[in-house]
């Protein structure tokens, strides 16, 4: 029944009641004039007036019924309208319903619905919303952790591949690790130290490469093993990290400079509790805590590497002292482990590529703002949502204000133009409009803006009704930018069921080197080879089912080369629950997947050497038993040698004795106890200081000064006149000549003393 219908119910009822109560009247009368065998004239009916006064009642009943007809006609149009606003009632919140539900099918789960407390299919759906929401805020953290590890994952095998390839020359491989690493994890600045241990008594670090600002420089630098962050690094075996460096700070002193970057991080190189060197890298933003514990999961891959590298460069020190042979056999042998270590690790990093991420839409919110301003723009009314959106708790804030303490400085200008032709009854605004609220933030409304007239038809006020959509244009710039983040890291491409390509971005173009007028007409199989097409079209069979399909796929691109995907094929669908397209996101795996080819084969050349390797493992460890025989019949005769020239210096008329490069005696022969009144064993294991008067020393001769101070460069080769102190406490005149040996890195100092005092008696 429509509306417009029920207001000619009083009108039928009234028109019905009159002709039933003329009907009713005219019955009457002809059944009284039937029974007194009257003819039905106005003569008779007056006479039957005369006899009786009711018929004057009988007269009035047409108006009567009509009357009652009216009333009931009035009654009946009120439950005609309440009917009519109960269905309307009920069509709205069904239709409420329906558009929540179809927003929550799309995705959209910012939308309101609002339910009351007996709609149970309406509680249904709002709990349904928060639940896919928060399913989807986990799963967006889930993405953000999986693309973390990727890009670990990533730069392990990265940093893996250049240790492997650059493992036999230090500087080389120092620079390509601090370049790399700067590069990777968006650092301005690195600086690569090592552990200079040549000499015990001067340890120190070394810089051997340093990066900055995209070029390699060539500074050379030395820091003492203590000193500044490098050190303390190095001493407590842990990483530094300062993310807030004050410009003021000037006294922190790093391995690169006195300059004060924003974020500083240093990571030791630490394996096996000793260190050997350190990574200093600085940057102008902060690094993530994932990034940090990277940076030190590479380190520690690098002091493994260096640590090897430094025992094979010492191995071969000492292999090359012995057999040329036996170097050669352990050479390949460690060779052989490098190559297999290297190979595993390459397997066990390498690692999948983020999965897909879905597209967000954004919705508009319903609430409706209200205000009346004079043509002057001086506010008349406002609503609650507007009190409220604006900041204000009662109208007697911004009634009889003007409209500009509303709107921008900077908007003005256009505004007032809008205001202007308003006030002059020109064409309404509808549109996107900023506001500012009582506390200065911004706030985005869909806004009309509307004349009113009045019955001259002249402006008499202008109407402002608007929508809050402050959230939805925030979300709208968020959800831009994550899409073009999409868009800048993955490939993206939409498909019609058929396969026939809808769109793709330009990440897919320049991968797939095809222009956007070949891909017109292009559809999903055009890109597969003949060899991989029927497999393809059970899987895409599978996708437009509802099974989305996750693995890697080999398109071919405009060149005719083949590219490797790791790919995602998802269905969408429509209000139906029918498939309208299909999404595709994918990542470029074409270098991973050549790397693996390349893998395989060299781990089918391994397994060759291997079992060539096996083949000579007899001939090896024959070889490798007579070179250790050898070397200890060579051990057997150096103490041979050794016992005899102890005994040698052991019968000699000079006194003699040795110290190591600490200042600890080891050698005191027989004239050197009748020298200096001390026994054998009171000296063995001492201080060379107790032979000598250190205060008379220190000030009146080098030679022994330097002999007994174990950090001074020794007077080997030359004879130098001084005094000794007996146990005695006397000072004896002798001539002191020095020798020094080096064995083995380590110095041993040889003294002959002659004794001046006995010549002269």
């Amino acid at each position: 029944m429509e509306k417009k219908n029920i207001t000619n119910y009083k009108i039928q009822f009234s028109i019905i009641g009159f002709i039933a109560g003329t009907v009713i009247f005219i019955l009457f009368y002809a059944t009284a004039l039937a029974s007194k065998d009257l003819v039905f004239t106005l003569k008779n009916i007056a006479t039957l007036h005369r006899g009786s006064f009711h018929f004057i009642v009988i007269d009035l009943l047409p108006f009567f019924a009509a009357m009652v007809c009216y009333f009931l006609g009035i009654f009946y149009q009120k439950m005609a309208i309440e009917l009519h606003r109960i269905k309307e009632e009920k069509t709205s919140k069904t239709d409420q319903m329906l558009m929540f539900a179809e927003n929550l099918s799309k995705g959209s789960f910012d939308s309101e619905y609002n339910t009351s407390a007996d709609n149970s299919l309406g509680n249904i759906l709002i709990n349904l919303r928060n639940s896919l929401l928060k399913n989807k805020l986990e799963e967006d953290q889930r993405k953000k952790e999986d693309q973390q590890r990727n890009w670990v994952a990533e730069g392990l095998a990265k940093f893996g591949e250049i240790l492997r390839l650059n493992n036999d020359n230090i500087e080389k491989l120092s620079f390509e690790l601090i370049s790399n690493l700067c590069r990777y994890i968006d650092a301005v600045q690195g600086g690569f130290f090592i552990i200079n241990d040549e000499f015990e008594e001067d340890k120190h670090f070394e810089l051997i490469a340093h990066f900055a600002y995209n070029r390699k420089k060539y500074n050379k630098k030395r820091i003492e093993i203590s000193e500044g962050l490098i050190g303390r690094s190095a001493f407590e075996q842990n990483i530094i990290y300062i993310d807030e460096v004050p410009d003021d700070y000037v006294e922190i002193t790093s391995g690169l400079g006195e300059a004060n970057p924003r974020t500083l991080l240093i990571v030791p190189l630490v394996m096996n509790n000793k260190v050997y060197g350190v990574i200093e890298l600085s940057s102008f933003h902060y690094f993530e805590p994932y990034v940090i514990d990277f940076a030190g999961k590479i380190a520690e891959s690098i002091a493994t590497t260096y640590s090897t590298v430094k025992i094979n460069l010492r191995t071969a020190e000492l292999l090359n002292e012995s057999r040329a042979a036996a170097e050669r056999l352990t050479q390949q042998e460690e060779e052989m482990r490098q190559n297999m270590e290297e190979l595993q690790a390459t397997q066990e990093e390498a690692g999948k590529q983020a999965e897909e991420f879905v597209s967000f839409t954004n919705s508009v919110n319903h609430t409706l703002i209200r205000a009346e301003y004079d043509i002057n723009g001086i506010l008349l009314y406002a609503n609650t949502k507007f009190l409220k959106k604006l900041g204000y708790t009662s109208n007697s804030e911004v009634e009889g204000h003007h409209i500009s303490i509303f709107i921008s400085e900077k908007d003005k200008a256009w505004f007032n133009e809008i205001w202007d032709t308003l006030a002059k009854g020109g064409k309404h605004f509808e549109g996107y409009m900023k506001h500012v609220t009582k506390t200065g933030r911004d706030l985005w409304t869909m806004a009309t803006y509307t004349c009113v007239r009045n019955n001259m038809q002249n402006v008499d006020k202008i109407l402002f009704l608007a929508i809050d959509t402050t959230e939805q244009k925030e979300q709208s710039l968020d959800f831009e930018g994550q899409i073009e983040a999409i868009n800048q890291s993955s490939i993206k491409v939409e498909y019609a069921p058929s396969g026939r390509m809808l769109t793709c971005n330009q990440k897919f173009i320049d991968t797939m080197g095809y222009s956007t007028e070949d891909l017109k007409d292009y559809s999903v199989f055009n890109f597969m080879g003949e060899d991989e097409q029927s497999d393809f079209e059970e899987i895409w069979n599978k996708v437009i089912n509802g099974n989305p399909y996750q693995g890697q796929s080999k398109l071919v691109a405009q060149n005719g080369k083949s590219k490797w995907f790791d790919v995602n094929y998802t269905a969408a669908h429509n209000m139906y629950g029918e498939v309208s397209k299909i999404i595709s996101i994918a990542h470029d795996i074409t270098d991973q997947k050549e790397m693996e080819l390349l893998t395989k084969q060299q781990n089918e050349l391994l397994k060759k050497q291997e079992e060539e390797l096996k083949a000579t493992e007899v001939d090896l460890h024959k070889r490798l038993d007579e070179a250790k025989k050898e070397v200890k019949l060579q051990f057997q005769e150096i103490e041979k040698v050794k016992i005899r020239n102890e005994k040698t210096l052991e019968g000699a008329h000079d006194a003699i004795f040795s110290i190591n490069h600490d200042g600890t005696i080891e050698f005191f022969n027989r004239a050197a106890e009748n020298l200096w009144q001390y026994s054998r064993k009171d000296v063995i294991g001492k201080n060379v200081k107790m032979l000598f008067d250190e205060v008379k020393t220190e000030n009146e001769n080098e030679m022994v000064f330097t002999l007994t101070h174990a950090e001074k460069r020794k007077l080997v080769g030359n004879r130098r006149e001084c005094n000794i102190l007996n146990k005695a406490g006397e000072h004896v005149p002798v001539i002191i000549l020095l020798a020094g040996a080096k064995v083995q890195n380590e110095y041993t100092y040889t003294a002959f003393i002659q004794n001046i005092e006995v010549e002269l008696f």
